[in-house]
Formats: structure tokens, sequence, C-alpha cells
């Protein structure tokens, strides 16, 4: 009789730890983003930070990447638990569109919430007599990494424009080699895909004079893509930028994986509204957020973790 109340004790024991070890298991978040001079790290960073205060047992961290292409890819993989991504590399990666980066579909995407948008911001040095779209050709422009967000963002508005690689020297480098060539008189403009005040951009403002190449609105109409929205850099948003530039914005997508367990999406959706204006210190174009429109005209379906709280907060 000792024998077996002493086995029904250890079995009750050894039952209890398994689920006390289950339940304090770390919850392991990666968070995708983009070159360190750009505007994602910096926000995964920030999400980073109150993830790690606000989900119990969180382990986070913070990668930086490619962006948009590689984020969307590694995400497929299992390689990240939440990802920022361009919302037409996000439709493009569910379509499986091949020259977009996406060998096949990418059917475990799924989305926390639509973020704050992107401006292609078109600058050059005023010393290379660049002022409009068609001033590029025979120029050395830099379009971003091959095949990422922004270089993909870079061949539908040139084309939009009637112009081609081929009428330009292009470099696909990332931000802040890109800065440091037109620095150094090697390059004569980059075109980037980013938040506004991005620092790259306002570190070169602040070195050398700018000229920043406006985007019309009948050219971003014959992109044909409902993703790209005609938009204004105001005024003001880098040293010497006395005008508003009319360009092109595009919405980022904070984007998990379908095996995410819903109340740890759950928590990153609410935990990211909770705390706007603290995210809004990590940078400024996290302060376009807004919990309005973050469940709307999403390419790709809600996880149903985020699903739950919008319907909980009544934006759904």
């Amino acid at each position: 009789m000792r024998v077996n109340k002493r086995f029904t004790l250890l079995a009750a024991a050894a039952a209890l730890a398994v689920t006390t070890t289950a339940y304090a298991a770390p919850v392991y978040i990666n968070i995708l983003t983009g070159g360190t001079s750009g505007v994602y790290y910096p926000i995964g960073v920030g999400l980073s930070q109150i993830y790690s205060s606000g989900i119990q047992d969180s382990k986070t961290s913070v990668q930086a990447t490619k962006a948009s292409v590689e984020n969307l890819n590694l995400l497929q993989a299992g390689r990240g638990e939440l990802a920022l991504a361009l919302g037409d590399s996000v439709a493009d990666a569910k379509n499986g569109v091949e020259d977009a980066g996406f060998k096949a579909p990418l059917t475990k995407l799924r989305a926390i919430a639509g973020a704050y948008p992107n401006y292609i911001q078109i600058v050059a040095s005023q010393e290379s007599g660049i002022k409009t779209l068609a001033d590029l050709k025979g120029k050395t422009v830099s379009v971003g990494a091959a095949k990422s967000g922004t270089e993909l963002n870079a061949r539908a508005i040139f084309k939009a424009a009637g112009l081609s690689y081929s009428d330009m020297k292009v470099q696909y480098l990332p931000f802040a080699e890109s800065v440091d060539l037109i620095k150094n008189r090697q390059l004569d403009a980059t075109l980037q895909s980013s938040g506004l005040g991005m620092a790259a951009i306002r570190d070169l403002a602040s070195t050398m004079a700018l000229s920043y190449v406006s985007i019309p609105t009948d050219v971003v109409e014959k992109i044909g893509n409902p993703a790209y929205q005609s938009a204004m850099i105001p005024a003001n948003t880098y040293d010497g930028q006395a005008d508003a530039v009319p360009t092109v914005a595009i919405t980022n997508i904070l984007v998990t994986r379908a095996d995410v367990p819903d109340e740890v999406a759950y928590q990153m959706t609410k935990l990211l509204f909770d705390n706007l204006t603290r995210l809004g210190t990590s940078h400024s174009a996290a302060k376009d957020i807004s919990l309005k429109n973050a469940a709307k005209n999403l390419p790709i379906a809600l996880h149903p973790g985020a699903e739950r709280y919008y319907k909980e907060v009544g934006a759904l």
C-alpha cells in the first residue's frame, strides 16, 4: 500500500512538473525588420521592448534584414513571428509572384495590422542636375537591394513614367550605402521606400544640397495597382526641403504566421495599440499607425488572435 501511495505521489508531482514547464515555456518573438538605417528597424526595436515587458515569459529579438520580400519568405519558413512588409509585396507573396521574389504562394502569412504608409522618396544631389523623373536618364541611380520591396516599387514607378533600367545606370544598394556614395559623388540619386523622416536622408540632407524628385499623380494612376496611392511629403520634412513633394504612398503591414498561437497574436495586437504613444518615440513614422484603419483593406487574412482584438474594441 505504501508503495502504491508513493507511486501516486510521484506521478502527481511529475504531472505537475510537466504542466508547470509547459506553462512557463518562453514565448519567442523574433521581429523581422530591415536595414538599421531605415524605419522598420527602430520600430521593430520599439515593439520588442513593448512585448518584452508586456507578454509574460517572452523572449524577444530584432533581426535586421533586406526588408519586405526577405521578411515574408522568412515568416513562411518559420524563422520569425512578426515582420514589417509593404502591402504590394504582401499581395505578391500571397499570389506567389515569382518576379517579385516569391517562388510559390506563401500560405502561412496572416495580418496583425495595417501600419503606417511608406513614402517613395527620390533624392538626388543638386549638382547632378536631376529635378524630374525624366532627368534620371543617363544618371547613376540606386534602387535598393535586388528584388527588395523598394526595388519592386522602383520598377513599377519607372515603368509608369516611361522609363526602364536601361535608361540609367542602376545600382542595387541599401539605404546607408546609397547615402555614402552620393556624399562621395559616386551616385547621382537614390529611390527610398520608407516612412517619412528616415535617418539616411536626414543625414544626407544635413551635409549637402539635395533635389527631391516628384512623382506626379498621372504616373501613380498609370501604375494601375490600388496599393499605390498619391501622397505628399510635407514641406520641411528634411533640411532644405522648402516645398511639399508629390509622391506615392504604400501601406506597410505587420505580418505574422498562421501557426503563431492565438493568444500571442492577440497580445501582440493589443499591446501595439495600447502603446502607440510609446512606439511613436522609436520613430515618428509609427505615429501614423491608426486603429481606425488597421484591420481594413488588407491583402491577406487577419490572424484569429488579431481579429479577436479588433472585434473586442469595435474596429471590426
